[in-house]
């Protein structure tokens, strides 16, 4: 949150683009305090918390900053109790879960008065918002987290691509700059699934998503970064023929006789061991995008791994972001690169720190923006 805040307070514009909902673990840390990632709306939080005046992620989302731009999933965390969906009237899973019965979407529209904001849930509607006038933007396309990129509906949610830009048309508008964070956050949960073929195609959107935010921006004042918040233990097996798919099985066999994917998990739902052999998958089609990966270890979801991730950085100092750094610097240098805090010498062509640093104001700041994640892509622009 401390880049985010630190960005409003500059005067910057901020948006936020997501594949799961916007209540989710890596959006709302950018935006929210809360003692569990899970206390989506008012109903998901204990009465203890609400006594000790704890507030829910969703409600957090339209109070504690002016988010200009906000775009994913999580229309049910948004409405009254029993508020039947727009899209899935008859799915009762679908419907508001707030008790407290607010309607935050109508909350947010009432904030806006005077602005041109937009709220859409379909794709018809999002295509009709024209992003040179338009102030800010809500799009909740799921009732929790979107579809998977292939199961995705084209007619009815635009992709992590057309979001992206969306979201940089309206935001590069401020001459001050933009931070936008856009997460490709369905990679992690194919992955937890151990589902290979769901993660490669979530990854593959991500890095169109990339290249369209590096499109549309200009490298000399748009610091781009992208990097994920951990990994998962998947393992490249084998020896596979050139050209043979990564999602093929390997051509060489086990000691048991028994062909293996090049792709599987260290541990997950795909470990089936029946009569202390593992199953014969020959005649199994693990292109599929519904198949399970075979695992070491038998667990209902896919754990997470600890090695260290790449962190890939293009623009103004992106030679800040070389060698190995723990996860809390990055956010202290994008601010330092986005001229957002105390010291913005750079910014203003200074070369020899000042006996007495004078107090600066928000306003004397040239703009840079900012890109990050498997889980979360940041952009700051200039």
């Amino acid at each position: 949150m401390f880049v985010l805040l630190s960005v409003y307070v500059a005067g910057k514009s901020v948006g936020i683009v997501t594949t799961t909902r916007v209540q989710h673990a890596t959006p709302a840390a950018t935006y929210a305090h809360s003692a569990s990632r899970k206390w989506y709306s008012d109903a998901d939080m204990p009465d203890v918390a609400k006594k000790d005046n704890c507030t829910d992620i969703a409600s957090q989302l339209i109070k504690n900053i002016d988010i200009d731009v906000i775009i994913g999933g999580g229309r049910k965390y948004m409405t009254p109790r029993g508020t039947k969906d727009p899209e899935y009237p008859g799915d009762i899973f679908s419907w508001g879960t707030r008790r407290d019965g607010r309607n935050l979407i109508q909350e947010w529209q009432s904030m806006k008065t005077g602005k041109v904001a937009h709220y859409v849930w379909n794709k018809t509607d999002f295509d009709a918002v024209d992003p040179e006038v338009t102030d800010y933007l809500m799009a909740l396309f799921e009732p929790g987290d979107l579809r998977y990129e292939v199961e995705r509906d084209p007619s009815m949610d635009p992709s992590i691509v057309e979001t992206t830009e969306k979201a940089i048309r309206i935001l590069q508008k401020n001459p001050k700059g933009f931070f936008l964070l856009v997460e490709g956050g369905r990679i992690d949960q194919a992955h937890h699934a151990s589902r290979a073929y769901m993660a490669l195609h979530e990854a593959v959107a991500f890095d169109d998503a990339i290249a369209k935010g590096l499109n549309l921006t200009k490298e000399e004042e748009t610091l781009t970064i992208v990097t994920a918040d951990h990994s998962h233990p998947l393992t490249f097996n084998g020896f596979p023929f050139r050209g043979q798919s990564i999602l093929g099985k390997s051509p060489l066999w086990g000691t048991d006789f028994l062909p293996y994917t090049t792709l599987m998990y260290g541990n997950g739902p795909g470990h089936k061991i029946i009569d202390g052999k593992r199953p014969d998958i020959r005649n199994v089609t693990t292109k599929d995008k519904d198949y399970v990966q075979l695992s070491a270890a038998p667990l209902d979801s896919t754990t997470h791994s600890g090695e260290d991730v790449a962190l890939l950085a293009r623009g103004p100092m992106a030679h800040l972001f070389s060698g190995v750094q723990e996860q809390n610097y990055i956010a202290h240098a994008m601010g330092y690169a986005g001229c957002v805090g105390a010291d913005m010498r750079h910014c203003q062509g200074e070369t020899i720190p000042p006996v007495n640093p004078p107090n600066r104001s928000w306003a004397v700041q040239p703009s840079v923006a900012l890109f990050s994640s498997l889980l979360s892509l940041l952009l700051a622009l200039t």
